[in-house]
């Protein structure tokens, strides 16, 4: 497992966000705008990474949710999920929030059997965006197909870079090069030319139809590329807590997820009201806090079969490229109550 990288405090927002020292490395992590305490209780750590995904679990902190639950949270903000899921593993980090790569928790949980439990996860589709291709404004691709042979920049870590690869090769852009690239770089890259398009997630596409430096070429494309179907559930984004955590602590998870699942019907109840926590936990503010598209939401008791069976699909794509060691089935990593 490689080390976790140290993090670098957003100096522009240290007005709403304190700096906490997160285990022996000494991982320096930038905390939420506020951190949740009560009087008694484990403390939980949650790691997020600043997408608009995560606004559930946002929502929850700033609506008092989990203080109302008699609940220590603290807020710990990450560069990606491969770093979220690497802390958790090493036990600095006691869960994720929504946003979190899915195929990434994945890799842990067969690293350590048990260790991950997913108790919510955000589908995305053609309709719930989150997933998309882009190319700048002037650019003359037309389908996916015309991206052969260019330069293409995709997220960070193992989940966003497998996925650009799939895109593009069942897309027809045979030859293209992938190229990582933290998201929060994809239109600047896109603007000056240094990439010709990009596979990338929510808020980025709003961002550059806001700026009209770059445009949408295609989007949901995961849900049509890899589970067949622009309807199709994609959830490849989710919220957990450690088997660790809850084994030790059963009822205080019950809680947790009780109050997060409050975040989750705040947001489906009054979308327009919670993208105001957008701000300061991500990127997203002004203008784009009531442009940027909203994720849906799926906790571990609505699950379907045939959502079980989408996920699953997305799943056995990493087994087939051999970036999972061994077949994991989603049924095993859903918390169950």
């Amino acid at each position: 497992m490689p080390p976790i990288p140290r993090k670098t405090p957003d100096l522009g927002s240290r007005s709403r966000r304190t700096l906490l020292q997160v285990g022996a490395a000494g991982l320096a992590a930038m905390a939420a705008p506020a951190v949740v305490r009560a009087q008694a209780g484990p403390k939980i750590r949650i790691g997020y990474w600043p997408i608009a995904a995560g606004l559930p679990f946002y929502a929850a902190v700033e609506q008092g949710y989990f203080k109302n639950a008699g609940l220590d949270v603290e807020v710990l903000r990450f560069a990606g999920a491969q770093q979220i899921m690497e802390a958790m593993l090493s036990e600095r980090c006691d869960g994720s929030a929504n946003g979190t790569g899915s195929a990434n928790i994945a890799i842990g949980e067969i690293a350590a059997p048990g260790s991950f439990k997913i108790f919510c996860s955000n589908p995305s589709n053609v309709k719930n965006v989150l997933d998309e291709v882009l190319v700048p404004t002037a650019s003359t691709a037309k389908t996916m197909a015309d991206l052969k042979g260019k330069r293409v920049a995709s997220g960070p870590g193992i989940q966003n870079v497998t996925l650009a690869k799939t895109v593009l090769e069942r897309g027809g852009a045979t030859g293209a090069t992938v190229i990582e690239l933290p998201i929060g770089q994809h239109v600047a890259a896109l603007a000056a030319g240094q990439v010709d398009g990009c596979y990338t997630l929510e808020p980025t596409g709003t961002i550059g139809r806001l700026n009209e430096s770059t445009r949408v070429l295609e989007a949901g494309v995961i849900a049509k590329y890899v589970l067949g179907d622009p309807m199709a559930p994609w959830f490849g984004g989710s919220a957990s807590l450690t088997g660790a955590f809850i084994k030790q602590n059963p009822e205080v998870s019950k809680k947790f997820i009780a109050a997060y699942g409050q975040g989750v019907a705040y947001v489906r109840s009054k979308p327009a009201e919670a993208r105001q926590y957008l701000k300061g936990y991500t990127a997203i503010e002004g203008k784009l806090t009531g442009e940027v598209p909203l994720a849906a939401y799926t906790m571990y008791n609505e699950f379907t079969p045939a959502d079980v069976a989408h996920f699953q699909k997305f799943f056995d794509l990493f087994s087939d490229k051999g970036i999972f060691t061994s077949r994991l089935m989603v049924d095993s990593m859903l918390y169950k109550g």
